[in-house]
């Protein structure tokens, strides 16, 4: 299995560097000379430079060729442990634990007295007969 992991690796790598070099060789699309003078007469039905040259065939064959083998690499890679797999996660403290058994005798009542709800403490509207 490792040898078909980098026989795909080795096919990944040289449809790279040929895909780069075949894009840097590329001529764009109005690099001619009649549309340095605004001239577009040389319009086609296909554009300038006519139907798909070589470089553009070779482009979309070594496109596809990435693409299949970034995806096979995903499929294919060695089942082994990453740096993160490493990495120990840190343990929180435990929080403290209640008791499992209901206590039988009432909270510990607060020195503090509970607060008043707003209705308790707003006076109450006072109405005028008409």
């Amino acid at each position: 299995m490792a040898f078909v992991y980098y026989l795909i690796i080795g096919v990944h790598v040289l449809a790279c560097l040929f895909l780069i070099g075949v894009v840097l060789l590329q001529q764009g699309k109005s690099q001619d000379l009649a549309s340095a003078f605004g001239g577009g007469g040389t319009q086609t039905a296909f554009g300038p430079r006519g139907s798909a040259n070589v470089l553009s065939r070779a482009t979309t064959v070594l496109a596809g060729v990435f693409m299949v083998t970034s995806l096979s690499l995903s499929m294919v890679r060695p089942r082994s442990s990453t740096i993160l797999d490493t990495v120990k996660t840190p343990v929180a403290s435990p929080s403290p634990a209640r008791s499992a058994a209901p206590s039988t005798t009432p909270p510990a009542q607060s020195a503090a007295p509970a607060p008043a709800t707003p209705a308790a403490t707003a006076p109450a509207p006072a109405s005028t007969p008409r």
